[in-house]
């Protein structure tokens, strides 16, 4: 048996529970939450599955080191310290990623360089010559994570974040990220029990994501490359038998729905639903939820509505007055979740949530609520056999109700660089419970001079931070650049330059897959270096790893094959039919 290491997977706050049940499921051994991570040990292959598999991981870690350090000189005799050519030798490139959080280090950007400076030396020293680093597409990632004096060093076996699925095509105004959309669906319990339906679906990431989860696809599918198939153990062979099982993959019998009111957000959605493969599962409608009918089977509606922030809307009480209004007229004897993070967004819906879920989209502390819809009243409900919370749901609440009040400064601080690529609608912070505070304070002093506004103006500069009282407001200057929470992070923005969304020396200029066969969601999501993925001219796959044009061999063929007898992953469809597993692989493009 291959030796066991230790693994980290990275995601956003809130979806911590959701990822240590995914690793679980796939047999990952001593599984345990953090702060916007969980640690788990495995062998070479539960790091490939993790990559691959894992719905709401962002990346993958290995750690190679952990030391104590005080400064940054510290940081770089300690990395020094190790036997570099285990990792990378001088013909190659490397970059790497630091996260920050301690009062002792004041600029993240200097604890990067210091470990550069440590890599550079050591090969310099040894054979003269030294590694280059790489902004855009290295061979080598690593990750520094320094919380106080707890220092990890890590390599990143997952390349740009794992949210970049390689599906999307193009977006509309605040999309989801992929990540979230998947964490929300699976916290929702479905799997694909009955049909979907996403009223506001924007892109269409949240319809992508439930028709993943419903046939237990792997996410990874989609991608073009992980960080891991540069190292020098590498087995290619062992990846290939991952990439290419679908045996645990199911049918689907329902459907999904996706509808929105902006034709534009539809027309979009149809380009990256088609993109992946999905266009049999799913339909798509412009329509106002206004107008939306009862289902004429059992659904569960998940949606996304505006918040207010970067999407707004003429009247935005009204718009949720209007969803509470449908789901009651609508949608009885069905369950609906939603996310937004305004409280009074959430009062103007008028029914009583039977659990709420704290969630982070970007910066903003949102809440995700679940409502089942019935005829009549509760008690009758009740009376008649039904259930409004489970008690795995009130276990739940009761444990997350107990972590809401943690010392949430340091959790948002520590790994806020994970909302690289966030969503989106990030650019500055709000706590439900502390806007409803200051509400009740504003209405109090403004109560004499007649003063009966409901909501605030949402860009005064008095937004403090949670419960600080000292007047440390979040979005000012005021000479404290270096301060923004509070604590010495020297212009870092919750850790990192939000300008690179998990990129410090990386781009996602390749992250437009376009000119693909979608016959077949398989054959044209691995390409070359350039992001050649399929020749329209000559139907020839060039394969990235063995840098030459590769045609199917009879030889490959087997019944693990994704496409069975017709196409293996590098190489040429050859027009028989393939052999169907547990559904229907052929896609039927619209």
């Amino acid at each position: 048996m291959e030796q066991e290491f230790e693994l980290i997977a990275k995601t956003f706050m809130g979806l911590e529970p959701v990822l240590a049940q995914e690793l679980t499921g796939l047999g990952a051994h001593n599984v345990q939450q953090g702060r916007r991570m969980v640690s788990f040990t495995g062998d070479q292959e539960m790091m490939y599955r993790a990559n691959f598999q894992l719905h709401t991981a962002i990346r993958i870690l290995k750690p190679i080191k952990h030391f104590k350090a005080h400064s940054a000189d510290e940081v770089y005799d300690e990395v020094k310290k190790l036997n570099w050519d285990q990792y990378l030798d001088n013909h190659q490139t490397f970059a790497i990623d630091s996260v920050v959080y301690s009062d002792n280090f004041r600029n993240s950007l200097f604890v990067t360089y210091r470990v550069k400076d440590a890599i550079t030396d050591w090969f310099r020293e040894k054979s003269g010559t030294r590694p280059n680093i790489s902004v855009s597409n290295p061979d080598i990632r690593f990750n520094i994570h320094i919380a106080d004096e707890d220092a990890t060093l890590s390599l990143d076996s997952s390349g740009e974040s794992l949210h970049r699925r390689g599906y999307r095509q193009e977006s509309v105004e605040a999309p989801i990220n992929e990540v979230l959309a998947a964490g929300m669906i699976l916290q929702t319990g479905w799997h694909g029990e009955c049909d979907f339906i996403d009223p506001m679906c924007g892109s269409g990431t949240l319809l992508i994501e439930a028709d993943l989860i419903a046939h237990n696809m792997s996410p990874g599918i989609f991608r073009k490359g992980y960080a891991f198939e540069k190292w020098p153990d590498f087995n290619q062979e062992l990846f290939d038998k991952i990439y290419n099982d679908d045996s645990k993959e199911q049918d689907f019998t329902h459907h999904i729905y996706g509808y929105d009111i902006d034709m534009k957000a539809v027309n979009t959605a149809k380009l990256n639903i088609k993109a992946a493969g999905l266009s049999k599962d799913i339909t798509l409608e412009q329509a106002d939820f206004k107008d939306f009918k009862r289902p004429a089977e059992k659904s569960i509606i998940v949606m996304n509505p505006p918040y207010g922030e970067r999407i707004s809307t003429p009247d935005l009480l009204g718009t949720y007055k209007m969803i509470g209004e449908r789901l009651k007229h609508a949608f009885q004897g069905n369950d609906a979740w939603i996310v937004s993070y305004r409280e009074e967004c959430f009062d103007q819906i008028g029914l009583k949530p039977s659990i709420k879920i704290p969630l982070y989209n970007g910066s903003l502390e949102c809440e995700f609520r679940k409502y089942s819809i019935f005829d009549g009243r509760m008690k009758d409900f009740r009376s008649e056999g039904g259930v409004v919370k489970t008690d795995q749901e009130r276990e739940e609440m009761s444990e997350r109700r107990f972590k809401k009040h943690r010392d949430f400064k340091k959790d948002f601080d520590e790994g806020q660089e994970e909302n690289e690529g966030g969503d989106i609608r990030s650019f500055h912070f709000h706590s439900i419970l502390e806007e409803k505070r200051r509400e009740r304070e504003e209405h109090r002093s403004l109560r004499d001079q007649g003063d009966r506004r409901f909501g605030r103006d949402h860009d005064r500069d008095e937004r403090r931070f949670g419960d600080d009282h000292n007047d440390r407001r979040f979005g000012r200057d005021h000479d404290r650049d270096e301060k923004r929470f509070g604590d010495d992070h020297n212009d870092r923005r919750f850790g990192r330059d939000h300008d690179r969304d998990e990129r410090r020396f990386g781009d996602d200029h390749n992250d437009r897959k376009f000119g693909r066969d979608h016959d077949d969601r398989r054959k044209s999501f691995r390409g070359n270096h350039d992001d050649q993925r399929w020749n329209h001219d000559d139907h020839i796959q060039k394969d990235r790893r063995f840098g030459d044009y590769r045609y199917r061999s009879t030889k490959e063929s087997s019944s693990n094959s994704r496409d069975g007898q017709g196409l293996r992953r590098g190489g040429q469809y050859d027009g028989r039919p393939r052999k169907s597993n547990n559904f229907k692989k052929d896609n039927d493009e619209e």
